[in-house]
């Protein structure tokens, strides 16, 4: 059987009781335990760090739907080649947007993706942050508030595509493997 990543993956049980109970709530709420979470919690301080600002990132109620922090990360994943986050996020953006077709769209091409405006202003921003961050201007920001985005969104947006470009880049070198259960979520 091919590992789930190059990491060590530990024991479940001998894990410190506050990752533990979180990987076994997951567990139980999606039927599987997502291989991320394998990955990180060989070294608790930093899936600490890294869960909390994920969660921070992608579960806010106010400001992007969820549905648009998701279609964030498919598309800076792609760009990031990173095809745990791809085919993880994918399966999350499909249920958060209830299209079982977005996230093949997002991830293949966000340019034509069948996306409103204002989110093809939000992914062509999340590229620029991904791509050339050193280059953002003044004008990135002002382009950003004419599609409808205002300071706070511009932020998120901006952290998100950061955050995840870490992220894909610590799958990469982990060569962590997506579980085979997302591949079918939110396709039915």
């Amino acid at each position: 059987m091919t590992p789930i990543a190059r990491t060590p993956i530990p024991d479940i049980a001998t894990l410190p009781e506050d990752i533990r109970t979180r990987i076994l709530t997951v567990q139980e709420k999606s039927g599987f335990i997502p291989n991320v979470f394998l990955m990180l919690a060989h070294r608790p301080a930093e899936f600490r760090a890294f869960m909390a600002y994920h969660d921070t990132l992608m579960d806010k109620a106010e400001g992007l739907s969820k549905a648009e922090r998701e279609m964030i990360v498919v598309a800076v994943s792609s760009r990031n080649q990173c095809q745990y986050c791809v085919v993880a996020h994918g399966a999350i953006l499909r249920i958060r947007a209830k299209n079982p077709l977005i996230a093949d769209q997002v991830a293949a091409n966000w340019r034509k993706a069948d996306i409103t405006d204002k989110q093809r202003a939000m992914l062509d921003f999340a590229m620029k942050v991904t791509d050339r961050a050193n280059e953002v201007n003044d004008a990135d920001h002002d382009a950003m508030r004419a599609a409808g985005f205002d300071d706070e969104a511009i932020w998120d947006i901006a952290a998100i595509a950061a955050f995840f470009g870490m992220s894909n880049r610590l799958a990469n070198v982990s060569s962590l493997r997506p579980n085979n259960e997302f591949y079918a979520m939110g396709r039915g």
